[in-house]
């Protein structure tokens, strides 16, 4: 990385930050962003407004705004962007500092990087990163303003990639469904019969334990597994904390770039058009948050390399010893999908962030017509099988005798510190180091690592010879990433 060294930059970004300071209203920042040269400082050369793509987007305009994604994925945000937020905090929720911060940079509570692709780039843009580019978690000391890289403060992550992962919420969304109206139905008997009715909750064959309803309209959530109480799949994070694309693009703007979305930190929360006190006002319009959205919800599905005949052997072997050791029971193969009708914004996300019917139309565009949907197999339902080896559920995945993947401190969103969201298994040969913070090197020792849920398996995997071990390694690093598009 090169770095430019200016005599006086204190001096001359408070002049460039009083000059932006100049245009007081978004349509004057629009128009002046639409008037850009190509070499002037700004990173986003032109905004776009949520209505610009809304209904049915085919071929050029899904191109068109997948290709507006694309840029901003990859575009180095500069201080004329917004980069930067000298008074607010890393915290999902609007929270303003105490002081302003002595480096805006900070490897701790961010900023902490210029683009979205400098973490998510193994091995090409929209990937996953290495240690080196590991964030620290801290969103829930909203108060606070820190540096420090000791655990009791934050939770050391390391970066996840995005292929498939428009297939992954759509997963989500049908899934979520499902509990939703198994809920209305326990409730429903519930009230009609006049006594307590309990139901698994069971959806694309996954078991998130059972509901208990009452004739009062009360709900027992005891034996609920691996979901929250609201019965919402969270498919992203380590944790299973994001319900969708979208949150997860504006809560990484804020905190690893200081650039803040319109739809959560713009006037409709927090009445002001730069909560952040940089001198920018609506840094993130709607329609710059729906692109890059659409560039990471058309992602190719990782794919099954090709290999001599020798590796193709010995990985039909570890497919085998998969199975029997009963790894499959979490990371399922295939979960079967209904539709490939992607709408954005989705329906189940919280407050601040964009919902369905907000924005008026919301844009929808139909993965199938990207080239990519031709791998994925149909069932004898014409269901889409997601070959994702995940089941989008938490699991304890630490116990006393085996804890290295319980290493976290801190609960996030009050789920408990040993607990973690299955990790998705395709792509896996291709996005290496292993484990949440990166810090475990081969896929053999994190298979090791697993306790908790995984410790049956793990356990029986520990008793395999080498000649065995590297049969599953076989296995797995067939699933690699090839290209973004």
């Amino acid at each position: 990385m090169i770095r430019f060294i200016i005599p006086s930059a204190v001096a001359l970004s408070c002049c460039v930050v009083a000059l932006i300071t100049m245009v007081t209203n978004e349509s004057a920042a629009n128009e002046s962003a639409a008037m850009a040269n190509a070499w002037d400082d700004a990173a986003v050369k032109h905004h776009l407004e949520a209505a610009e793509y809304t209904g049915v987007l085919k071929h050029d305009r899904l191109h068109d705004l997948i290709s507006q994604g694309k840029h901003l994925f990859s575009a180095r945000f500069t201080l004329v962007d917004g980069v930067g937020r000298p008074m607010a905090t890393q915290a999902i929720i609007p929270t303003k500092r105490k002081r302003p911060p002595r480096s805006e940079f900070a490897r701790t509570a961010g900023l902490d990087a210029n683009a979205c692709v400098s973490c998510h780039n193994q091995p090409v843009a929209g990937g996953a990163g290495d240690f080196s580019v590991n964030v620290f978690v801290s969103e829930g000391f909203q108060l606070s303003d820190f540096d420090s890289t000791d655990p009791q403060f934050s939770n050391e992550r390391n970066t996840n990639h995005l292929f498939g992962a428009g297939l992954v919420e759509l997963l989500a969304r049908e899934m979520t469904s499902d509990l939703h109206k198994i809920r209305s139905s326990a409730l429903r008997t519930a009230r009609q019969k006049l006594q307590e009715v309990k139901l698994p909750l069971t959806t694309k064959g996954i078991s998130f334990g059972s509901i208990t309803a009452f004739a009062d309209g009360r709900i027992d959530t005891t034996d609920f597994e691996g979901v929250d109480d609201d019965l919402i799949i969270k498919p992203f994070s380590q944790k299973g904390v994001m319900t969708s694309l979208r949150q997860f693009t504006v809560n990484a703007l804020n905190h690893h770039h200081g650039m803040q979305a319109v739809e959560r930190f713009g006037a409709r929360w927090t009445g002001t058009d730069d909560f952040d006190e940089d001198g920018i006002n609506n840094e993130m319009t709607a329609g710059d948050v729906s692109a890059l959205v659409a560039y990471q919800a058309t992602l190719a599905v990782p794919t099954v390399k090709q290999v001599p005949e020798d590796w193709l052997r010995a990985a039909d072997r570890g497919s085998v010893l998969f199975d029997e050791l009963g790894c499959q029971q979490c990371h399922v193969r295939a979960l079967p999908l209904n539709s490939l009708e992607f709408n954005d914004p989705g329906p189940f996300d919280a407050a601040g962030t964009l919902r369905s019917g907000e924005a008026g139309t919301d844009a929808t565009y139909d993965l199938s017509l990207l080239n990519w949907s031709a791998t994925l197999e149909q069932n004898e339902s014409g269901q889409w099988m997601v070959p994702l080896f995940g089941d989008l559920k938490r699991h304890v995945i630490a116990d006393n005798q085996v804890s290295r993947l319980g290493n976290e401190l801190l609960s996030q969103r009050f789920v408990e510190r040993n607990e973690f969201m299955t990790a998705e298994l395709w792509g896996i040969g291709s996005t290496d180091p292993y484990g949440h913070r990166g810090d475990i090197t081969t896929l053999s020792e994190v298979i090791e690592a697993h306790g908790g849920e995984a410790r049956s398996a793990r356990d029986k995997y520990v008793k395999l010879n080498e000649n065995a071990r590297s049969d599953i390694n076989a296995f797995l690093k067939r699933m690699i990433i090839e290209s973004a598009d």
